[in-house]
């Protein structure tokens, strides 16, 4: 087999790639851009890839490809149905990131809840160490318990972040996008209902038509003044705008973003404006990125490869 991985760097040059050699003769590039694709994979058997385009204009001369990779849960970035009139299959990997973008859901809810951000500048500016009291508190945090969260997108991740947030004393409720959730163990509400109880609201969902811009302006007027806004699914779920909007006019208290509409975020984003962390943090998609999830990324994917080689379909996407 011959097997281009398009952008190795995807998964962090700190993990090792090696693995994948063992199923044939394998060319690695750190990146690749759109403009390179159709010319590193016209020989390629599988292809291994993350956000590099993979459609008929990049395709359509690479008459040897039989399984496309992907590096991610997401394959946005390929034309399945082009792909399934060739007889290319395409896996993904599941499952492999939820604690890690579990927790990061919880970093930054509670770096807005409890304004690490001003009580750890307090300390380091030398006024905590100059102050007469043993204490400070000046400004005013909330205990998760007691609180509802709100979820949008109850999958893997959802559900985990879900549980974490009943340990923590939640009433936990959830809106599905697309009405068919077949998750029982916690309230599902509607949208208006998520929306008007939720005292932090978290976003797990896929961007699909129905999702894009799904928090906007509308929407933000609807959540609690008090209410914490955390995506950590697709930035374009999220009107950038619209929440700069929310933050700046006070509709809702604060918001932690892992991802943002265009990425990496534009300058000309007005978010880029707020240089309140006690408002807003925004962190650059590295949720899921922890090392142990960069790991599972790829045993997954040797799994997928194995799979093929064994006449067994696992994580194929596109039928």
């Amino acid at each position: 087999m011959r097997i281009v991985i398009l952008e190795r760097n995807s998964v962090g040059t700190d993990v090792s790639v090696d693995s994948i050699s063992k199923y044939g003769e394998t060319t690695v590039y750190r990146n690749t851009t759109a403009e390179d694709v159709a010319e590193r994979v016209k020989d390629a058997e599988i292809i291994i890839a993350n956000k590099a385009p993979l459609n008929e204009a990049t395709l359509k001369n690479a008459q040897k490809v039989k399984l496309i990779c992907e590096f991610a849960t997401g394959y946005d970035n390929v034309d399945l149905a082009y792909c399934k009139s060739r007889g290319i299959k395409v896996a993904n990997v599941v499952n492999y990131s939820t604690d890690a973008v579990a927790q990061h859901t919880f970093a930054l809810c509670l770096y807005i809840l409890e304004k690490l951000h001003h009580y750890d500048a307090y300390v380091k500016s030398g006024e905590y160490a100059s102050q007469d009291r043993f204490s400070n508190f000046d400004i005013p945090y909330t205990e998760l318990a007691g609180k509802t969260w709100g979820i949008i997108g109850m999958g893997n991740i959802g559900r985990k972040v879900a549980e974490i947030a009943k340990a923590f004393g939640c009433h936990v409720i959830f809106y599905s996008v697309t009405g068919k959730s077949s998750c029982t163990e916690y309230e599902q509400v509607d949208f208006d209902t998520l929306l008007r109880e939720s005292d932090v609201l978290s976003l797990h969902c896929p961007l699909s038509d129905i999702t894009r811009n799904l928090i906007n302006l509308d929407a933000l007027k609807k959540m609690k003044k008090t209410a914490i806004l955390i995506n950590v699914a697709r930035g374009p779920v999220v009107n950038d705008e619209d929440l700069y909007t929310a933050l700046t006019e006070n509709y809702i208290l604060g918001a932690g973003l892992d991802v943002t509409g265009t990425e990496p975020m534009k300058d000309s984003n007005p978010l880029s404006k707020i240089k309140d962390s006690n408002r807003l943090i925004i962190t650059p998609h590295m949720a899921w990125a922890s090392i142990e999830a960069r790991e599972r990324c790829v045993s997954e994917t040797c799994k997928n490869i194995e799979a093929f080689l064994k006449g067994e379909n696992r994580n194929i996407v596109n039928g």
